[in-house]
């Protein structure tokens, strides 16, 4: 069973035509003991070919540990968005349903190297010295 369904892929390939620059899908997972790991991974493989600037890349959680490290993966099934810069956008979970068009949107904003926050955030941000810890957690209820 696919994911993305054929009468989806046009307008999705659409929206992904704004993007600038290659984006890397680097998926975590493992092979027993993780729901919906298959299938993200599946989702994610889906997505990787309707444009030539999404690249995935799927590590083994136990096996590759540096990689885990390196992104400071803590839970599976997992994607870090990014490309030669990592924003620190994470997807844990199957990013389907409503958090499919999130995913679709960090996808754009990584490519387009944006965030398209305005100049007063932007200003209020600069002067945080301290480290912050953002999540933000996405549900239809």
């Amino acid at each position: 069973m696919e994911f993305i369904q054929d009468r989806d892929k046009p307008a999705i390939k659409e929206k992904l035509s704004a993007m600038r620059s290659e984006v890397t899908l680097r998926y975590f997972t493992q092979e027993i003991e993780c729901d919906f790991c298959r299938e993200t991974r599946q989702l994610l493989e889906e997505l990787s070919v309707l444009d030539d600037k999404i690249k995935l890349e799927v590590f083994d959680f136990k096996n590759n540990p540096a990689e885990v490290e390196k992104y400071g993966i803590d839970k599976i099934p997992a994607t870090v968005v990014a490309n030669e810069k990592d924003y620190g956008i994470r997807f844990y979970g199957i990013p389907a349903g409503y958090e499919f068009s999130s995913l679709l949107d960090a996808i754009l904003m990584v490519s387009e190297g944006e965030s398209n926050l305005s100049p007063e955030s932007r200003k209020f941000l600069s002067e945080i010295k301290t480290p912050v810890h953002l999540q933000v957690f996405v549900t239809p209820t």
